[in-house]
């Protein structure tokens, strides 16, 4: 069984910062990627930043400039740095990763259980 749990989500003013942050656990043998997902009421999920073991990373549009993805692999942490928040940056956020059990599994996508951030005065 993998885990994937969440921390670091809560109420912020619009121009504030907010850090998450992700620990995965269980039976890893390796993560290939690591991401943030959040998702807004009404909307779809939308990929926020990913971080891949040994490439660049990925940010949609909206937050470039504003949140860093950064990871850890010897904890199998990955942290999301968000700095001026802005109120279109309310949702659910979710980790997620694509990891392998043992060097003979496929590689799967697991989900954390979501963070509420709310960014409001």
């Amino acid at each position: 069984q993998v885990q994937l749990v969440e921390s670091g989500g809560g109420l912020v003013q619009p121009g504030g910062s907010l850090r998450l942050s992700c620990a995965a656990s269980g039976n890893i043998f390796i993560i290939s990627v690591m991401g943030w997902y959040r998702q807004a009421p009404g909307k779809q999920r939308e990929l926020v930043a990913s971080i891949p073991s040994g490439g660049s990373t990925n940010y949609v549009d909206s937050v470039k400039g504003r949140f860093t993805i950064s990871r850890d692999n010897t904890k199998n942490t990955v942290t999301l740095q968000m700095n001026s928040l802005k109120p279109e940056d309310t949702a659910v956020y979710y980790c997620h990763a694509v990891l392998k059990s043992s060097h003979m599994s496929p590689y799967n996508a697991y989900w954390g259980q979501g963070t509420q951030v709310t960014v409001s005065s």
